[in-house]
């Protein structure tokens, strides 16, 4: 897949589900079932620190095709860039700005999104190309910081990560953020009951959509 399609599919769907855990292809494919039919999100990040997470990604790519859109994160170096654009990585994902990953993704036609804090590193970043940044961890720090950073940075699409849940991923998309990339919260450590994954899925799904449209936050769970 290309970087420009990844992307339209994250601004489209405001939401990316991360994996991290004991997500080997079996799981990971049923959760990403559960997220398709009950939340609309067909964005999907494994993380390079996952239990058999090249093998979980190439497997959802392979059941759900052109449905899903489906990357790594967790990419720490170009060794790990270079082993997720091997096995198909739609997009790749750092929690961290390395300049050497960014130009290794960009150069095979693939959308990188590295992760940032500050508005140096956001700065940095977005210089290197980059359609997409993620600021992480940005809700430990809260809507207020956010805010703050993006005010002279209105120009960068930032997609928040760290912390979120129901309730602030919808204040994080009323803010600015185009996106926002869930985690713990929504699929657990790959043990959550796959019911309780499908109600958070629907909520969070009435809440960005709400968010987006201008209306009050629906419920939480």
């Amino acid at each position: 897949m290309d970087s420009q399609t990844a992307y339209d599919h994250i601004i489209r769907g405001a939401l990316m589900a991360g994996m991290r855990g004991h997500f080997p292809p079996a799981t990971a494919i049923e959760v990403a079932h559960v997220l398709l039919e009950n939340g609309r999100i067909n964005v999907f990040e494994m993380t390079m620190n996952s239990v058999d997470a090249l093998e979980a990604m190439q497997a959802v790519k392979q059941v759900y095709g052109d449905s899903a859109v489906v990357g790594m994160g967790t990419v720490l170096d170009v060794e790990m860039a270079r082993r997720a654009l091997d096995a198909g990585a739609d997009f790749v994902v750092a929690p961290s700005f390395n300049r050497a990953v960014c130009d290794l993704v960009h150069a095979a036609g693939v959308l990188m999104i590295p992760g940032v804090i500050t508005p140096t590193e956001a700065v940095d970043a977005w210089a290197t190309g980059a359609k997409l940044i993620k600021i992480f961890p940005i809700g430990n720090l809260g809507v207020d910081y956010f805010k703050t950073v993006r005010g002279p940075l209105d120009h960068i699409k930032f997609m928040c990560n760290g912390g979120m849940n129901e309730v602030n991923a919808a204040e994080f998309l009323k803010a600015g953020a185009v996106a926002c990339g869930m985690a713990n919260w929504l699929t657990g450590d790959g043990h959550m009951a796959l019911d309780l994954i499908a109600r958070r899925a629907r909520v969070l799904r009435d809440n960005v959509d709400a968010a987006r449209s201008g209306q009050r936050d629906r419920t939480s769970v």
